[in-house]
C-alpha cells in the first residue's frame, strides 16, 4: 500500500471510530487495531490522536471543497450557483457534525482548533465565490464594485450563520421553501441582482 493509500485508510477509520465512540474514548491502539496496521505503522503518520483528530476534520474539508468546486463549474445561471454554493457548504457541515454525532460537541468546543485547519479550506471557499461574482458581474446579473470584498463578506456572513443554522435556529419556524426564498432575496438583493431573461 502506498504511503497515502496507508495514511487515507487510517484517517477513514479514525473517523469512523470518532464517529461511533467519540474522540476522548478512542485510543490510537484502537485506531491502529480497526485499521490492521500496527501502533507502529500509526505512529510513523502520526505523533497524536489530536494530529489524525485533525487530519480527519482536514479530510472532511477537503470533500466539502470538491462538492463545491463541482457546483462552481455546473452550467447554471451565476445567482443560481451562489445560491447553491452556500446551501452545499452549510448543509455539508451540518451533514458534517451530525454523521459524527459525538464529535458535534467536539465541533463546537473546539472550533479555534478547526480554525487552523480551515485557513487552506476558507481560501479555497472565498475563491470559488469570487469567480461566481465575476461571472455574474460580467453578464450584468450582479452589481458588485469590489469582487474581492464582496467575496470576503459572502464568505463571512455564511461561516457566521454556520452553528445557528446546524443547530436549527435560522427560519426555525418557516418551512423550508419560505425560508430559501427570504435567504434567496436578501443576498441577489445586497448583490444588486438583475435578472435578466
Amino acid at each position: 500500500m502506498t504511503v497515502s493509500k496507508t495514511k487515507a485508510k487510517l484517517v477513514d477509520v479514525a473517523r469512523q471510530l470518532f464517529a461511533k465512540m467519540g474522540v476522548e474514548n478512542t485510543t490510537m491502539n484502537d485506531i491502529a487495531l480497526a485499521s490492521k496496521k500496527g501502533r507502529r505503522t500509526l505512529y510513523t503518520y502520526f505523533k497524536s490522536k489530536e494530529d489524525i483528530y485533525m487530519a480527519v476534520v482536514e479530510s472532511e474539508l477537503d470533500m466539502l471543497s470538491d462538492m463545491m468546486k463541482h457546483v462552481a463549474e455546473k452550467d447554471i445561471s451565476p445567482e443560481e450557483k451562489l445560491m447553491e454554493l452556500i446551501y452545499t457548504r452549510l448543509d455539508a457541515v451540518k451533514e458534517v457534525v451530525f454523521r459524527n454525532g459525538t464529535l458535534r460537541a467536539n465541533f463546537f468546543r473546539d472550533i479555534w482548533r478547526v480554525e487552523k485547519v480551515r485557513k487552506r479550506f476558507d481560501a479555497k471557499e472565498m475563491q470559488l465565490f469570487k469567480d461566481v461574482l465575476r461571472e455574474g458581474a460580467e453578464k450584468g446579473v450582479f452589481q458588485i464594485d469590489d469582487i474581492d470584498m464582496t467575496a470576503e463578506i459572502v464568505h463571512y456572513c455564511v461561516k457566521g450563520i454556520e452553528v445557528p443554522y446546524i443547530r436549527g435556529y435560522v427560519g426555525a419556524n418557516l418551512d423550508d421553501g419560505v425560508r430559501d426564498n427570504y435567504v434567496t432575496r436578501l443576498v441577489l438583493g445586497a448583490l444588486g441582482y438583475k435578472s435578466i431573461h
